[in-house]
């Protein structure tokens, strides 16, 4: 699995595992799709942040 990092890396219909604002402290991973990147620089140390098909918002932890 990929680290979320890279902003080239990622790209809309990928599936993915993020870590919500609120899961930060326990780094709970959710998984879902991509449908939108909001990070708009190349790379980002904690993840590129990410809204899934739900509509939940969070930073990349990994590509599955």
């Amino acid at each position: 699995m990929a680290q979320g990092t890279e902003r080239d890396q990622i790209k809309s219909g990928l599936k993915v595992g993020i870590v919500l604002k609120r899961d930060q402290r326990s780094g709970k991973i959710t998984y879902g799709t991509v449908k939108d990147i909001l990070t708009n620089s190349a790379t980002h140390p904690h993840g590129i942040k990410v809204r899934l098909e739900d509509g939940q918002i969070g930073r990349v932890k990994e590509i599955v």
